[in-house]
């Protein structure tokens, strides 16, 4: 192995110059490329000092201002002393507010001290890139708790999402965070797995859409955004947290890497993070293919790759490819991870081992060294005029007006109304009853990388540190008068007959009876929905079905609420109901959003991102599936959806007029575009919003393909009485799929494009012929479908 280190021009021993003894370094020549201030810092350095800049440690703001201490998490077998850790230089530090409660201003100016601390213990005076966690939110104490993906891709509202994770980003630039460990680009395949709740939904293309759009708001506000979890971690067996993958090298391509590919062309994304998962036996971690070949040189990403958390580690304790630390970094670092998280382990001391003995090559150090220098660069952390301190530090609030209004806008958007016999809107004089294990409950709301479900449960005694409103307070704000209240049951538990008895009672003394039910997140069995929460079926978890079906049978029309992470097999749960509802974990303001819908305050415009299954132990397939995925007579398992993806009705339904096409002979060329459009009207009076969903069915292709997926969409909201000309510009492209050569092809034939407001309920069907010859494609197609609202006032009749 080839061995080198470019220290000539670098005094050792007391003659090691300090960063203030090289004020006019190449590297901080702020009107040179990032690259070549990289490139002077590598060839200065030490092997000990580049190891630095490789890892991260694990660290908490002291309550007090003064400074970060090192956490010591259940993996870190040994103590970390800071002095020691930063003697070098350090890459990154891990979640300083998401480790514990802290005042913000408190952490900010921990932070700063420590960045110091930092800059001034190594040579180049080089500070640490800090990441936190910000799927739903900053995860911050104080700061605003955001609605989970899957209520993302209700909303069909990409817009939104990015002003949602323009102010994240904001926030944490406000408090001298550099990186966030988001987006989920997951698409989810099996609902029982327990990150269901991070993913935005089963569909590819909503995925990407969504998500790249959460991308382009955290980078704008300078942010580095990181995708996770590159890929196929929602695929594993059983829905089983961390694993194995059984899928193969089309549903790979067509289902699971899409999102990334969108995300890294269209979203200018600058990290990604392996996923912990192995695919035909190779660990993510330990997969060049993937993380270099497929990431760097097919895609052109150039950002920088880091670990999941011990994910370099696991290459030895888990997945049993690497015999040792030095092994598994060796492994690793090959493949393209240049970022161990969140703490040193095989990056530190067994990779300068490794390299010493010729057993790594320097090389790989440098290609590694150079991706996190240039990024540090980027982000302005090398020029002289850096400051720790971030600018009005002491003016810090992490949850302002501004994003109390984007989460509860995000949050109403997001409410799925699956069924109503014309119970809701609830009228104003309504003698209303509201029970269930989650009615009063103000956790209910969030999910389980929101600061107060992820960490706060660890320190009771600090509060949630925002105003929550549940489901019960909301609706006594909107309805006044008495409520009827009773718990019922809980979440996950045995139930008692005394409860369901007052459950019971209050519901037959009303004239409706409201009944919130579903999922409290956590971590790791501490919940029915998050990280290593999976269910076995998709039942109802705990007494909570028995609780509905009490209360139904008083004979008082039941609103069935559903705040889940995932979705569950309701079944007889909605025959017996008057209006079902579905919300996805919506954020703090979560509670006022569902009796804002309940009680018709806005009408609800939420599209299901999950389907709903029929049968609780049937086949918990998505809507994505080829013809034998669907249901058919050689099987008495019937895996049809209650309420199929794309699905929900608002309070008025609004028209659509018949579609009009472009050419109007409608051959389509497989190297062109075919334009769709149609008139959308509002006809009541109160306004709303609709999604118009487009999909396509290939009827016959050389493999087989979904029945259905979606390739298009638009979300038209109309004042009452108002119209809108919805058009697609869909090129032949967005038809493409993985073709018997392994590879992406435009397939001239019969194809069919659905105007659709479900994934099952189609408005109308375009025969189309795609003409020409058959194309090859790669990550430069065109996979987006143009689209264009043109609002027209309308007279009312």
């Amino acid at each position: 192995m080839n061995r080198t280190t470019e220290v000539a021009t670098t005094p050792v021993g007391d003659a090691v110059p300090t960063a203030a003894d090289q004020p006019n370094a190449t590297w901080r020549d702020v009107s040179l490329p990032a690259a070549e201030r990289a490139d002077a810092l590598v060839a200065a350095m030490t092997l000990e000092e580049k190891l630095a800049q490789l890892v991260g440690v694990w660290v908490g703001a002291d309550p007090s201002g003064a400074g970060v201490a090192p956490h010591q998490h259940d993996m870190t077998s040994e103590p970390v002393v800071w002095a020691d850790v930063i003697s070098s230089g350090l890459g990154q530090l891990t979640r300083p507010f998401g480790t514990r409660p802290v005042d913000p201003v408190a952490g900010a100016r921990s932070l700063a001290a420590s960045q110091r601390e930092v800059a001034e213990a190594n040579r180049f005076g080089i500070p640490a890139l800090v990441h936190e966690e910000c799927l739903t939110g900053f995860a911050a104490w104080q700061a605003t708790a955001y609605p989970s993906p899957p209520a993302w891709g209700a909303s069909f509202h990409p817009e939104l999402v990015a002003e949602m994770s323009g102010l994240i980003g904001r926030s944490m630039r406000a408090a001298g965070v550099h990186q966030g460990l988001a987006p989920v680009l997951d698409v989810t395949r099996d609902y029982r797995w327990g990150r269901t709740e991070e993913t935005i939904g089963e569909d590819p293309y909503l995925v990407g859409t969504v998500a790249t759009a959460y991308v382009r708001g955290l980078e704008q506000a300078g942010i580095v955004a990181t995708l996770k979890h590159f890929a196929g971690y929602s695929a594993s067996r059983a829905g089983r947290n961390l694993a194995p993958v059984a899928i193969g090298p089309r549903e790979f391509a067509d289902v699971i890497l899409p999102p990334f590919e969108m995300a890294v062309r269209d979203g200018g994304v600058r990290s990604v993070m392996q996923s912990y998962t192995e695919i035909d036996g190779v660990p993510s971690a330990a997969d060049a293919g993937l993380l270099t070949t497929l990431l760097r040189d097919t895609w052109g990403f150039d950002g920088t790759v880091v670990a999941d958390y011990f994910a370099v580690k696991f290459l030895q304790t888990l997945h049993g490819v690497a015999e040792d630390e030095a092994h598994a970094a060796g492994l690793a670092l090959a493949a393209g991870v240049d970022v161990e998280l969140p703490t040193v382990r095989c990056y530190g001391n067994p990779l300068r081992d490794a390299v010493e003995r010729d057993d790594v090559d320097e090389a790989l150090v440098d290609r590694a060294l150079r991706r996190v220098l240039r990024q540090k660069v980027e982000l302005g952390l090398l020029d002289p005029d850096w400051t720790p301190l971030p600018a009005g530090v002491d003016e810090l609030r992490l949850d302002s007006p501004e994003a109390r209004d984007v989460t509860l806008r995000l949050a109403r958007e997001s409410l799925v109304l699956l069924a109503n016999d014309g119970v809701l809107p609830l009228r104003p004089d309504v003698r209303l009853a509201v029970v269930g294990p989650l009615a009063d409950d103000p956790m209910a709301m969030l999910g389980c990388y929101s600061f107060p479900a992820h960490i706060g449960v660890h320190h009771p005694d600090s509060g949630l540190g925002l105003d929550i409103p549940t489901v019960l307070s909301s609706l006594r704000d909107a309805v006044g008068g008495d409520i009827a209240h009773a718990k019922g049951c809980e979440v996950a538990a045995e139930p008692d007959a005394d409860d369901i008895a007052a459950a019971v009672a209050a519901a037959r003394d009303a004239d409706v009876c409201v009944v919130a039910v579903g999922d409290l997140a956590g971590l790791f069995g501490r919940g029915t929905s998050g990280e290593g929460c999976d269910a076995t079926d998709l039942n109802l978890p705990g007494a909570q079905a028995d609780l509905v079906r009490a209360v139904q049978a008083t004979g008082t029309p039941v609103v069935l609420l559903l705040v889940t992470g995932r979705p569950y097999a309701i079944g007889d749960l909605a025959d017996g109901s008057a209006a079902v509802v579905q919300a996805f974990f919506p954020g703090q303001l979560g509670g006022r959003a569902i009796a804002d819908v309940l009680t018709g305050a806005v009408s609800p415009s939420g599209r299901l991102p999950l389907g709903i299954p029929g049968d609780p132990s049937g086949q918990p397939g998505t809507y994505l599936s080829a013809p034998l995925g669907r249901r058919t007579e050689v099987s008495n398992v019937d895996p049809t959806h209650a309420f199929p993806f794309g699905h929900g009705l608002g309070y008025d339904t609004f028209t659509w007029s018949p579609v009009r096409v472009t050419p109007g002979d409608r051959p389509w060329a497989t190297d062109g575009d075919v334009e769709l459009e149609l008139d959308v009207r509002n006809p009541g009076t109160r306004a709303g919003a609709d999604v118009v969903q487009l999909y396509l069915h290939d009827p016959v292709a050389q493999v087989t393909r979904p029945v259905v997926r979606l390739i298009g969409y638009a979300r038209v909201e109309l004042a009452g009485g108002a119209s809108a000309r919805v058009t697609f510009r869909v090129p032949s492209d967005a038809t493409s799929f993985t073709g018997l050569g392994g590879r992406r092809v435009v397939e001239p034939g019969a194809v069919q494009l659905r105007v659709s407001r479900s994934s099952a309920d189609v408005h109308e069907a375009v025969d189309l012929d795609l003409v020409g010859p058959l194309r090859e494609v790669d990550h430069t197609r065109r996979w987006l479908t143009a689209v264009s609202v043109i609002h027209e006032e309308v007279e009312r009749a």
